[in-house]
Protein backbone atom coordinates (compact mmCIF):
# COMPACT_ATOMS: atom_id res chain seq x y z
CA UNK A 1 0.00 0.00 0.00
CA UNK A 2 1.51 3.62 -0.52
CA UNK A 3 2.05 5.48 2.34
CA UNK A 4 -1.88 7.17 2.39
CA UNK A 5 -3.12 4.16 2.97
CA UNK A 6 -6.10 4.51 0.62
CA UNK A 7 -6.63 2.02 -1.96
CA UNK A 8 -8.29 3.25 -5.39
CA UNK A 9 -9.18 0.12 -7.23
CA UNK A 10 -12.94 -0.33 -8.19
CA UNK A 11 -13.25 -3.24 -6.25
CA UNK A 12 -11.45 -1.56 -3.14
CA UNK A 13 -11.95 2.22 -2.18
CA UNK A 14 -11.32 2.77 1.53
CA UNK A 15 -9.00 4.81 4.05
CA UNK A 16 -7.09 2.08 6.02
CA UNK A 17 -5.02 4.41 7.72
CA UNK A 18 -7.15 4.97 11.17
CA UNK A 19 -7.22 0.93 11.42
CA UNK A 20 -3.37 0.95 11.06
CA UNK A 21 -2.84 3.37 13.17
CA UNK A 22 -5.04 1.38 15.41
CA UNK A 23 -2.66 -1.26 16.35
CA UNK A 24 0.28 1.42 16.34
CA UNK A 25 -1.40 2.83 19.59
CA UNK A 26 -2.17 -0.42 20.78
CA UNK A 27 1.32 -1.98 20.50
CA UNK A 28 3.50 -1.81 23.35
CA UNK A 29 6.69 -0.45 23.87
CA UNK A 30 7.88 -3.93 23.75
CA UNK A 31 6.49 -5.03 20.74
CA UNK A 32 3.38 -6.91 22.03
CA UNK A 33 0.26 -6.35 20.35
CA UNK A 34 -2.41 -7.18 22.08
CA UNK A 35 -5.81 -7.13 21.66
CA UNK A 36 -6.57 -3.66 22.78
CA UNK A 37 -5.09 -1.63 25.57
CA UNK A 38 -4.77 -3.36 28.56
CA UNK A 39 -5.97 -6.28 26.82
CA UNK A 40 -4.93 -9.78 26.70
CA UNK A 41 -2.53 -10.86 24.10
CA UNK A 42 -1.60 -14.30 22.29
CA UNK A 43 0.46 -15.04 19.26
CA UNK A 44 -1.85 -15.62 16.90
CA UNK A 45 -3.86 -12.56 16.63
CA UNK A 46 -0.01 -10.21 17.33
CA UNK A 47 1.23 -12.08 14.26
CA UNK A 48 -1.97 -11.39 12.56
CA UNK A 49 -1.57 -7.75 13.28
CA UNK A 50 1.96 -7.80 12.59
CA UNK A 51 1.34 -8.86 8.92
CA UNK A 52 -1.37 -6.25 8.42
CA UNK A 53 1.45 -3.32 9.64
CA UNK A 54 4.18 -5.19 7.56
CA UNK A 55 1.41 -4.71 4.78
CA UNK A 56 0.61 -1.32 5.53
CA UNK A 57 3.99 -0.23 4.93
CA UNK A 58 4.62 -0.39 8.83
CA UNK A 59 8.12 -2.17 8.61
CA UNK A 60 9.75 -0.94 11.82
CA UNK A 61 6.98 -1.79 14.08
CA UNK A 62 6.55 -5.10 12.07
CA UNK A 63 9.73 -5.86 12.63
CA UNK A 64 9.21 -4.82 16.60
CA UNK A 65 6.47 -7.44 16.49
CA UNK A 66 8.36 -10.40 15.18
CA UNK A 67 11.53 -9.74 17.17
CA UNK A 68 9.10 -9.65 20.02
CA UNK A 69 7.61 -13.28 19.60
CA UNK A 70 11.14 -14.22 19.30
CA UNK A 71 12.17 -13.12 22.54
CA UNK A 72 8.88 -14.91 24.40
CA UNK A 73 9.15 -17.82 23.22
CA UNK A 74 9.46 -20.67 25.64
CA UNK A 75 12.00 -22.86 25.32
CA UNK A 76 9.97 -25.83 23.98
CA UNK A 77 8.98 -23.57 20.85
CA UNK A 78 5.24 -22.60 22.38
CA UNK A 79 3.74 -19.77 23.84
CA UNK A 80 1.03 -18.95 26.13
CA UNK A 81 -1.96 -17.36 24.35
CA UNK A 82 -4.33 -15.20 26.45
CA UNK A 83 -8.19 -16.13 25.64
CA UNK A 84 -9.95 -13.25 25.46
CA UNK A 85 -13.01 -14.59 24.20
CA UNK A 86 -13.42 -16.16 27.53
CA UNK A 87 -13.53 -12.66 29.31
CA UNK A 88 -16.44 -11.37 30.74
CA UNK A 89 -18.27 -8.21 29.74
CA UNK A 90 -17.53 -5.90 32.55
CA UNK A 91 -20.78 -3.75 31.25
CA UNK A 92 -23.24 -3.74 28.52
CA UNK A 93 -20.52 -2.28 26.44
CA UNK A 94 -16.89 -3.10 27.28
CA UNK A 95 -14.67 -6.80 27.91
CA UNK A 96 -13.11 -7.23 31.53
CA UNK A 97 -9.35 -5.82 31.49
CA UNK A 98 -9.11 -8.43 34.27
CA UNK A 99 -6.59 -11.45 33.14
CA UNK A 100 -7.88 -13.75 31.08
CA UNK A 101 -7.04 -17.87 30.94
CA UNK A 102 -3.65 -18.67 28.94
CA UNK A 103 -2.72 -22.30 27.20
CA UNK A 104 -0.60 -23.76 24.91
CA UNK A 105 -2.40 -23.25 22.12
CA UNK A 106 -1.37 -25.66 19.25
CA UNK A 107 -3.12 -23.38 16.60
CA UNK A 108 -1.70 -20.01 17.97
CA UNK A 109 1.77 -21.22 17.94
CA UNK A 110 1.70 -22.58 14.36
CA UNK A 111 0.86 -19.17 13.21
CA UNK A 112 3.55 -16.86 13.40
CA UNK A 113 5.06 -19.75 10.23
CA UNK A 114 2.50 -17.96 8.45
CA UNK A 115 3.37 -14.34 9.52
CA UNK A 116 7.21 -15.01 8.65
CA UNK A 117 6.75 -15.65 5.24
CA UNK A 118 4.12 -13.33 4.48
CA UNK A 119 6.91 -10.87 5.92
CA UNK A 120 9.61 -12.22 3.11
CA UNK A 121 6.86 -11.98 0.85
CA UNK A 122 6.47 -8.41 1.40
CA UNK A 123 10.42 -6.98 2.03
CA UNK A 124 12.27 -9.62 0.18
CA UNK A 125 14.25 -9.42 3.53
CA UNK A 126 16.41 -12.90 3.99
CA UNK A 127 18.98 -11.66 6.44
CA UNK A 128 15.77 -11.19 9.13
CA UNK A 129 13.68 -14.12 7.81
CA UNK A 130 16.72 -16.35 8.66
CA UNK A 131 17.49 -14.12 11.92
CA UNK A 132 13.52 -15.64 13.16
CA UNK A 133 13.73 -19.14 11.05
CA UNK A 134 14.91 -20.66 14.28
CA UNK A 135 11.63 -19.63 16.21
CA UNK A 136 9.84 -20.91 13.38
CA UNK A 137 11.01 -24.26 13.48
CA UNK A 138 10.60 -24.45 17.26
CA UNK A 139 7.26 -23.65 17.35
CA UNK A 140 5.68 -26.03 14.27
CA UNK A 141 8.14 -28.91 16.17
CA UNK A 142 6.32 -28.15 19.30
CA UNK A 143 2.80 -28.12 17.18
CA UNK A 144 3.65 -31.35 15.49
CA UNK A 145 4.30 -32.54 19.15
CA UNK A 146 0.50 -32.67 19.43
CA UNK A 147 -0.29 -34.88 16.59
CA UNK A 148 -1.78 -37.88 16.66
CA UNK A 149 -1.39 -40.60 14.23
CA UNK A 150 -4.67 -40.06 12.93
CA UNK A 151 -3.35 -36.73 11.28
CA UNK A 152 -5.45 -34.69 13.62
CA UNK A 153 -4.01 -32.00 15.56
CA UNK A 154 -4.84 -31.58 19.52
CA UNK A 155 -6.41 -27.82 20.71
CA UNK A 156 -3.84 -27.39 23.40
CA UNK A 157 -0.94 -29.05 24.99
CA UNK A 158 -2.62 -28.99 28.42
CA UNK A 159 -5.35 -30.96 27.22
CA UNK A 160 -3.63 -33.85 25.01
CA UNK A 161 -4.15 -37.23 26.76
CA UNK A 162 -7.30 -35.66 29.00
CA UNK A 163 -11.07 -35.30 28.69
CA UNK A 164 -10.48 -32.04 27.54
CA UNK A 165 -8.50 -33.09 24.04
CA UNK A 166 -9.91 -32.27 20.63
CA UNK A 167 -9.14 -31.22 17.49
CA UNK A 168 -10.80 -28.33 16.66
CA UNK A 169 -11.47 -27.73 12.96
CA UNK A 170 -10.66 -24.33 12.48
CA UNK A 171 -7.51 -24.58 14.64
CA UNK A 172 -6.47 -27.41 12.29
CA UNK A 173 -6.99 -25.75 9.29
CA UNK A 174 -5.19 -22.79 9.78
CA UNK A 175 -2.55 -25.18 11.27
CA UNK A 176 -2.67 -26.94 7.90
CA UNK A 177 -1.67 -23.15 6.45
CA UNK A 178 1.04 -22.50 8.77
CA UNK A 179 2.90 -25.74 8.03
CA UNK A 180 2.79 -24.61 4.38
CA UNK A 181 4.29 -21.60 5.15
CA UNK A 182 7.17 -23.61 6.99
CA UNK A 183 7.59 -26.05 4.21
CA UNK A 184 7.82 -22.52 1.77
CA UNK A 185 10.65 -21.44 4.32
CA UNK A 186 12.45 -24.46 4.65
CA UNK A 187 13.13 -24.61 0.59
CA UNK A 188 13.36 -20.60 1.04
CA UNK A 189 16.33 -21.17 3.65
CA UNK A 190 17.61 -24.61 2.28
CA UNK A 191 16.87 -26.40 5.36
CA UNK A 192 14.72 -29.53 4.28
CA UNK A 193 11.69 -30.41 7.31
CA UNK A 194 10.93 -33.64 5.80
CA UNK A 195 8.48 -34.20 8.95
CA UNK A 196 6.90 -31.45 8.62
CA UNK A 197 5.59 -32.65 5.16
CA UNK A 198 4.65 -35.73 6.46
CA UNK A 199 2.37 -34.28 8.69
CA UNK A 200 1.06 -31.61 6.52
CA UNK A 201 0.32 -34.71 4.20
CA UNK A 202 -1.74 -36.83 6.88
CA UNK A 203 -3.34 -33.66 8.54
CA UNK A 204 -4.95 -32.68 5.12
CA UNK A 205 -5.98 -36.47 4.54
CA UNK A 206 -7.65 -36.07 8.13
CA UNK A 207 -10.11 -33.11 7.24
CA UNK A 208 -10.35 -33.85 3.18
CA UNK A 209 -11.47 -37.61 3.87
CA UNK A 210 -12.35 -38.03 7.98
CA UNK A 211 -13.95 -34.91 9.06
CA UNK A 212 -16.16 -36.65 11.75
CA UNK A 213 -12.33 -36.88 13.76
CA UNK A 214 -12.79 -32.93 14.57
CA UNK A 215 -15.08 -31.11 17.23
CA UNK A 216 -15.05 -34.47 18.41
CA UNK A 217 -17.44 -32.27 21.04
CA UNK A 218 -19.46 -30.97 18.96
CA UNK A 219 -19.30 -27.34 19.86
CA UNK A 220 -17.94 -26.09 17.04
CA UNK A 221 -20.55 -25.86 13.85
CA UNK A 222 -22.33 -22.93 15.00
CA UNK A 223 -18.79 -21.36 14.67
CA UNK A 224 -18.56 -19.35 10.94
CA UNK A 225 -14.44 -19.88 11.39
CA UNK A 226 -15.49 -23.57 11.24
CA UNK A 227 -17.54 -23.18 7.71
CA UNK A 228 -15.13 -20.91 6.27
CA UNK A 229 -11.33 -21.66 7.23
CA UNK A 230 -10.94 -25.17 5.66
CA UNK A 231 -11.40 -23.26 2.30
CA UNK A 232 -9.85 -20.31 3.23
CA UNK A 233 -6.36 -22.12 4.47
CA UNK A 234 -6.59 -24.31 1.04
CA UNK A 235 -7.37 -27.68 2.51
CA UNK A 236 -10.05 -28.70 0.24
CA UNK A 237 -9.88 -29.04 -3.46
CA UNK A 238 -11.07 -26.20 -5.47
CA UNK A 239 -15.45 -27.48 -6.11
CA UNK A 240 -15.42 -28.75 -2.35
CA UNK A 241 -14.65 -25.27 -1.25
CA UNK A 242 -17.02 -23.89 -3.59
CA UNK A 243 -19.86 -26.64 -2.68
CA UNK A 244 -19.04 -25.96 1.46
CA UNK A 245 -19.36 -22.18 0.84
CA UNK A 246 -22.44 -21.94 -0.96
CA UNK A 247 -23.92 -25.08 1.14
CA UNK A 248 -24.20 -22.64 4.40
CA UNK A 249 -24.15 -18.87 2.97
CA UNK A 250 -27.38 -18.19 4.07
CA UNK A 251 -26.99 -19.65 7.60
CA UNK A 252 -23.95 -17.22 8.11
CA UNK A 253 -24.24 -14.20 5.97
CA UNK A 254 -27.01 -11.70 6.48
CA UNK A 255 -28.66 -9.31 3.76
CA UNK A 256 -26.72 -6.54 4.75
CA UNK A 257 -24.43 -8.50 3.52
CA UNK A 258 -22.00 -9.41 6.54
CA UNK A 259 -20.71 -12.26 8.10
CA UNK A 260 -22.31 -13.80 11.58
CA UNK A 261 -19.73 -15.11 14.06
CA UNK A 262 -21.93 -17.68 15.09
CA UNK A 263 -24.81 -19.39 13.33
CA UNK A 264 -27.38 -18.48 15.78
CA UNK A 265 -26.62 -15.13 17.39
CA UNK A 266 -27.78 -11.80 15.58
CA UNK A 267 -24.41 -11.07 15.56
CA UNK A 268 -21.89 -9.42 12.71
CA UNK A 269 -18.40 -9.95 13.23
CA UNK A 270 -16.01 -7.32 11.19
CA UNK A 271 -13.17 -9.92 11.77
CA UNK A 272 -15.25 -12.90 10.28
CA UNK A 273 -16.55 -10.74 7.69
CA UNK A 274 -13.16 -9.75 6.60
CA UNK A 275 -11.82 -13.11 6.69
CA UNK A 276 -14.84 -14.59 4.57
CA UNK A 277 -13.38 -12.00 1.62
CA UNK A 278 -10.38 -13.67 1.86
CA UNK A 279 -12.05 -17.24 1.68
CA UNK A 280 -14.28 -16.23 -1.28
CA UNK A 281 -10.97 -14.57 -3.04
CA UNK A 282 -9.12 -18.44 -2.43
CA UNK A 283 -12.21 -19.90 -4.91
CA UNK A 284 -12.43 -16.88 -7.28
CA UNK A 285 -15.45 -15.53 -6.31
CA UNK A 286 -14.40 -11.93 -6.00
CA UNK A 287 -17.91 -10.28 -7.03
CA UNK A 288 -18.70 -11.45 -3.58
CA UNK A 289 -15.60 -10.80 -1.96
CA UNK A 290 -16.07 -7.10 -2.80
CA UNK A 291 -19.39 -6.53 -1.97
CA UNK A 292 -18.72 -7.77 1.50
CA UNK A 293 -15.97 -5.33 2.06
CA UNK A 294 -18.14 -2.21 0.93
CA UNK A 295 -20.04 -3.58 4.23
CA UNK A 296 -16.93 -3.79 6.09
CA UNK A 297 -16.55 -0.13 5.46
CA UNK A 298 -19.35 0.65 7.15
CA UNK A 299 -18.89 -0.55 10.82
CA UNK A 300 -15.96 1.87 12.17
CA UNK A 301 -15.82 4.46 14.56
CA UNK A 302 -15.88 8.76 13.61
CA UNK A 303 -12.16 8.65 13.14
CA UNK A 304 -12.04 5.06 11.07
CA UNK A 305 -10.78 2.73 13.16
CA UNK A 306 -13.49 -0.62 12.96
CA UNK A 307 -15.48 -2.28 15.98
CA UNK A 308 -15.60 -4.93 16.72
CA UNK A 309 -19.39 -6.10 15.70
CA UNK A 310 -22.60 -5.16 14.82
CA UNK A 311 -25.50 -6.14 16.82
CA UNK A 312 -28.77 -6.53 14.26
CA UNK A 313 -31.74 -6.91 16.28
CA UNK A 314 -30.26 -3.74 18.57
CA UNK A 315 -29.03 -1.92 15.44
CA UNK A 316 -25.80 -1.30 17.90
CA UNK A 317 -22.01 -1.57 17.60
CA UNK A 318 -21.52 -4.08 20.17
CA UNK A 319 -19.06 -4.74 22.11
CA UNK A 320 -17.88 -1.03 22.09
CA UNK A 321 -14.61 -2.02 21.42
CA UNK A 322 -12.03 -1.72 18.35
CA UNK A 323 -9.85 -4.62 18.40
CA UNK A 324 -6.43 -5.08 16.57
CA UNK A 325 -6.92 -8.10 15.14
CA UNK A 326 -10.08 -6.61 13.74
CA UNK A 327 -7.86 -3.94 12.33
CA UNK A 328 -5.66 -6.20 11.00
CA UNK A 329 -8.00 -8.52 9.33
CA UNK A 330 -9.79 -5.49 7.44
CA UNK A 331 -6.39 -4.71 6.11
CA UNK A 332 -5.57 -7.67 4.96
CA UNK A 333 -8.59 -8.27 3.20
CA UNK A 334 -8.32 -5.24 1.46
CA UNK A 335 -4.57 -5.74 0.34
CA UNK A 336 -5.71 -9.38 -1.38
CA UNK A 337 -8.38 -7.50 -2.96
CA UNK A 338 -5.88 -4.61 -4.17
CA UNK A 339 -2.93 -6.62 -4.85
CA UNK A 340 -1.17 -3.55 -3.28
CA UNK A 341 1.77 -5.08 -1.27
CA UNK A 342 3.80 -8.25 -2.84
CA UNK A 343 2.19 -10.13 0.02
CA UNK A 344 -0.83 -10.10 -0.90
CA UNK A 345 -1.86 -13.72 -2.07
CA UNK A 346 -0.05 -15.07 0.77
CA UNK A 347 -3.59 -16.00 2.80
CA UNK A 348 -6.03 -16.53 -0.75
CA UNK A 349 -3.09 -18.53 -2.49
CA UNK A 350 -0.59 -21.25 -1.78
CA UNK A 351 3.30 -20.85 -1.53
CA UNK A 352 4.13 -24.23 -2.35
Amino acid sequence: MDGSFQTTTASVACDLRPAVQRILDVQTEAGAIPWFEDGPWDPWNHTESAMALCAAGELSAATKAFDYLAEQQRSDGAWFGEYGNALPMVDRDYISREKAPAFLDSNFCAYPAVGIAHYFKATGDLARTRAWWPMVQRALDFVLSLQRADGTICWSGEALGTDEEDALLAGNASILKSLECGLYLAELLQDPQTHWQRASNLLRHALQETPERFDRRKTGARFAMDWYYPVLAGALDLPTARAQIFERWETFVTNDPACRCVSDEPWITVAETAELVLALLAIDERDRAADLFTQVQTYHDEDGAFWMGWQTEEEIFWPREKPSWTQAAVILAADALDGSSAASRVLTHSLI
